[in-house]
């Protein structure tokens, strides 16, 4: 396994010139996250990603973790690992400091979160977990369940899990069958069966906060009756420590294609193994029947998280295959050279290679963007920008996680072709990278399902209007890009143009049939969803040759890496933004081909 660089110039370079770190800094709580302190965080992340975590992920590869008799052991280093990064303070990077979090912006988190995952994918889904636990309970639990649990989760004394998928409601919440029976203390006695459970059990920490969807005796059926629960693995003994083992158990572990060394338990609450009598014992989150709407506070988390895991593990495979090529040693080149020469010489290796790094420059300018107006709708003193702010952003998720979770698997898919025959091969490492990436356009929510939410309560659901604001400020990025003196920037704009006027006749499309012809809609969401990713990530990555043409202008001395952003931008137009029409093709006048066959036909 080759070693980790974190890619703090780009993760720089975008904070400042593309996600507008200057405009966050300006907000109320954040006057000291400019960029100074940016790159401090940043940099001792990388050290401790790059020296700590990285060199787990093999390791983790080869000897998963393990269970036996009920009790799960990490893979070697993991425990060790996870304590450094919980003294680092790693984990409340951006909780509040109310409850012994750091208090930085979403912003500078998000760049801290790709180092993670590029370190080690497997190892990264503790804190991700928990920190979707932790938004959930900032924003539903009690202040009592906040002072109880979020300081030891924040800490990382403690780690969340997110409890929904049970054998026979896997995407369709509205079959849950966990009971959750009300006692005369106030708590609940939780039983069923729960699978797919992420760091479900474990032993890098002391606790384990479950939060588990379960219905109560009167609850009604389908969704709307869904309660919300915490179960710790250790109850509370009434003096704020540590007590009686909770009755929830691991009774399983799966075997998976990747991120092996990540435990995916099925748990099982009510089999009177623990010291509490039957039933593991829970305490309601916020009202019952409302539980759907709090995990989706969490899953609204995690799916932008697993977004980031995409352009992390992408980050990672261009990194790997980008070293190989200059190594590798292969056949004369075309233009006729003396001798071999090392791959990276040959025209359709650097196609290969100039296509993973759009991909993953693209994807992380759209993503640290998205970041960016999460931190605005929720400090900036403007409610109206609050507002835009926030739709902005939550239009955008579904596309950070769908999107960029898609293009990790073509980038890991490109980085084992780079390697050729040796990619296939274990050793090399680049296969995990593959394996990988693999589960992260299932996991919180499908591909599918991420379109869906976009075509339908993204885009339908107000008339196209978010999509049409965002599409506006694409539009202002295309007259800068065709005026500029520069001819890569006029081509990008050219492109960008193309595909503005590609995405918003597919939203147009989304908006006028919906009613009328409501298959044919979704028979393009997945499209529409990657026509919208391809499109954005294209116009942040312009953005930001915008601004490295700028500084150029200005004498920057780092010209080799301005004179990159700006190449980058143009291949990522010419070869991939140029896409786009072909999308809105599938969109407009796909579905026929797509409903042509009967079911009994497949």
């Amino acid at each position: 396994m080759s070693a980790y660089k974190a890619p703090l110039k780009d993760m720089l370079f975008t904070l400042e010139h593309v996600a507008e770190l200057q405009a966050v800094a300006q907000l109320p709580g954040f006057e000291d996250a400019g960029i100074d302190t940016a790159q401090a965080v940043l940099e001792e992340c990388a050290r401790f990603n790059e020296g700590v975590v990285a060199p787990l992920g093999r390791g983790g590869d080869e000897m998963p973790s393990t269970l036996s008799d009920g009790v799960v052991t990490t893979s070697p280093g993991y425990r060790e690992a996870f304590r450094q990064f919980a003294e680092g303070g790693w984990q409340g990077i951006q909780h509040p400091v109310d409850y012994g979090g750091q208090g930085l912006p979403k912003l500078i988190g998000t760049p801290c979160i790709e180092m993670l995952n590029a370190a080690d994918l497997s190892f990264a889904l503790c804190p991700l977990l928990t920190d979707g636990a932790t938004e959930a309970l900032l924003t539903a639990g009690s202040d009592e369940q906040k002072q109880a649990y979020l300081p030891k989760m924040i800490s990382g004394e403690w780690t969340g899990t997110m409890n929904l998928t049970e054998p026979q409601a896997g995407s369709d919440l509205s079959l849950v069958r966990a009971k959750a029976v009300p006692q005369p203390d106030g708590s609940y006695r939780i039983s069923g069966q729960k699978i797919f459970i992420t760091f479900g059990e474990h032993d890098m920490a002391d606790n384990i906060v479950h939060l588990v969807l379960a219905r109560t005796p009167d609850a009604p059926e389908g969704v709307k009756g869904i309660s919300l629960f915490i179960v710790p693995k250790f109850v509370d003994d009434g003096s704020g420590k540590l007590g009686k083992r909770n009755d929830v158990w691991c009774t399983s572990i799966e075997h998976k294609l990747g991120i092996k060394a990540s435990p995916t338990a099925v748990l099982v609450y009510g089999d009177d193994k623990g010291e509490v009598g039957p039933g593991a014992i829970g305490y309601l989150v916020g009202e019952e029947n409302r539980g759907l709407e709090y995990m989706f506070v969490m899953m609204n988390s995690a799916r932008f998280a697993v977004g980031i895991q995409g352009i992390a593990v992408a980050e990672r495979a261009y990194q790997k295959a980008a070293a190989f090529a200059k190594e590798r040693v292969q056949s004369r080149d075309v233009a006729g050279s003396p001798g071999p020469v090392a791959i990276v010489q040959h025209p359709d290796v650097r196609r290969m290679l100039m296509t993973m790094r759009a991909h993953v420059e693209a994807a992380r300018a759209l993503a640290y963007y998205a970041a960016s107006r999460s931190d605005i709708a929720h400090h900036s003193p403007d409610p109206e920008l609050r507002r835009q702010s926030m739709a902005a952003y939550e239009f955008l998720v579904p596309i950070v996680k769908g999107w960029s979770t898609e293009m990790s698997i073509e980038v890991a898919s490109l980085g084992v072709q780079v390697h050729g025959g040796m990619g296939f091969i274990e050793e090399t490492g680049a296969a995990q990278f593959y394996r990988d990436a693999r589960i992260l356009t299932i996991y919180e929510g499908t591909t599918a399902i991420q379109a869906n939410d976009l075509v339908g309560r993204k885009t339908s659901r107000d008339g196209g209007a978010v999509a049409k604001a965002l599409i506006e400020q694409v539009r202002a990025t295309e007259a800068e890009l065709l005026g500029s003196r520069s001819a890569d920037l006029q081509a990008v704009g050219k492109r960008l143009a193309d595909g503005s006027r590609a995405l918003e006749a597919a939203v147009d499309f989304v908006v006028s049939n919906m009613k009328s012809d409501v298959r044919a809609v979704f028979a393009g969401s997945v499209p529409y969803l990657k026509l919208a990713g391809i499109v954005l990530s294209g116009w942040q990555l312009a953005r930001g040759a915008l601004a490295a043409d700028r500084l150029l202008g200005d004498g920057n001395a780092d010209a080799a890496f301005l004179k990159a952003k700006i190449g980058t931008s143009r291949f990522h137009a010419d070869h991939l933004l140029n896409q786009a029409p072909a999308l809105a093709s599938s969109i407009l006048e796909g579905a026929a081909g797509v409903l042509a066959l009967e079911v009994d036909q497949f």
